[in-house]
């Protein structure tokens, strides 16, 4: 934890030095537009976390571990790869139900199966923006370059887990 802190102020002092070079950025709008923005997440992030932390008691922990705990294996990434695909909204919503699946006995492969299909299958996202905006034919491809994704994450969780 303490490197992505390192490395988030290496990164803001690089850009602040960078933009002190440019006469046309305004370092105190740039703070104005940054505490815009944080200010919704102070409340939005810990109130998720909360409602997570309450999910995970009411979830049957003995049925989250016989479908996708890590004795589950290929079966449980298959099953958390498709879940992943139908799982609703953003990640305001998405990562304190995965919070609350990992806390009920979710195995980390089937997690990773889970988060990688959330992300990149998204049937949700699919429905509303791609097949009215982008067409049929770039959706079909998109699905078939994107479907053994998930599983080919949670098969390589799986594997790497057992070297670690």
């Amino acid at each position: 934890m303490l490197s992505a802190y390192i490395t988030l102020i290496i990164v803001l002092v690089g850009l602040a030095l960078v933009a002190q070079r440019k006469p046309e950025v305004s370092h105190k709008e740039v703070m104005s537009q940054a505490v815009d923005n944080t200010l919704p997440l102070l409340f939005r992030i810990p109130a998720a976390i909360l409602a997570g932390s309450f999910l995970a008691e009411l979830i049957p922990r003995e049925h989250i571990i016989a479908l996708l705990g890590e004795a589950s294996g290929l079966a449980g990434i298959l099953l958390a790869s498709v879940l992943g695909g139908f799982l609703p909204g953003g990640p305001m919503i998405a990562f304190p139900l995965l919070l609350a699946m990992f806390k009920a006995g979710m195995g980390t492969p089937q997690l990773i199966a889970l988060l990688t299909g959330w992300l990149l299958l998204a049937f949700h996202r699919i429905v509303a923006y791609e097949l009215p905006m982008l067409g049929t034919e770039f959706v079909r491809h998109r699905l078939l370059v994107c479907l053994p994704l998930p599983v080919i994450a949670g098969v390589a969780a799986q594997s790497v887990g057992k070297w670690l």
